[in-house]
């Protein structure tokens, strides 16, 4: 069972959806035992990070998320990505999960539209299980105003929007994250979000 954590601050039906159309078994939740039960987390987000963070820590579930991201696959998706890393400065300093190293600030580009929507092409600098079965000439849906800064080694993927924004980045171990939205991403994204339900089947 992959848990889908409901914090109040995620874009969980779309994302619940999708997996339902992978049939994934999946659960919308908000009890730290069911996530400790779980085979896989996903962490969805749309908004601000400082409102989000805050959120996340009045669900009582940081620590939880922190706890199991030692032990099994995690997926952070948009905001969600976000929160994974070290801090943030979007209108002020505030501390993320810490999962991934790295900050994440404004799109610096003042020329270009902001926020940041539609379609881009994804460009990998390394492998990742979440990118079986893609080819060269893979495009997704992004939707956001800040990205992230992260060493060259929790890069994953990728896109080019004025300079490079990151869209796939990880540990290295069990914990990803896609500025991107795969649920909203069409084939491409159906794929990834399939390679993430098949890492979860491996834990069992």
């Amino acid at each position: 069972m992959i848990a889908i954590i409901d914090y109040g601050a995620g874009n969980i039906f779309s994302v619940k959806n999708a997996l339902d159309h992978l049939g994934a078994d999946s659960r919308l939740t908000a009890d730290p035992e069911m996530l400790r039960c779980a085979d896989g987390l996903i962490l969805p987000g749309v908004g601000a990070f400082p409102w989000a963070a805050r959120k996340l820590d009045a669900s009582g579930l940081t620590g939880v998320i922190k706890e199991q991201a030692q032990k099994k696959p995690l997926l952070g998706i948009c905001l969600g990505m976000q929160l994974l890393f070290e801090k943030s400065f979007e209108f002020e300093e505030c501390e993320g999960l810490g999962l991934v190293k790295g900050y994440v600030d404004r799109i610096p580009e003042d020329d270009l539209i902001i926020p940041h929507m539609g379609w881009n092409k994804l460009e990998y600098t390394q492998s990742c299980p979440l990118f079986e079965g893609l080819g060269d000439d893979e495009y997704v849906y992004f939707v956001h105003s800040y990205k992230a800064f992260c060493p060259d080694e929790a890069l994953f993927a990728y896109s080019e929007y004025g300079s490079r924004v990151p869209a796939v980045v990880g540990d290295g171990k069990h914990v990803f994250g896609c500025q991107f939205h795969p649920e909203k991403s069409g084939r491409t994204g159906l794929r990834i979000l399939e390679n993430f339900v098949r890492m979860c089947g491996e834990v069992r």
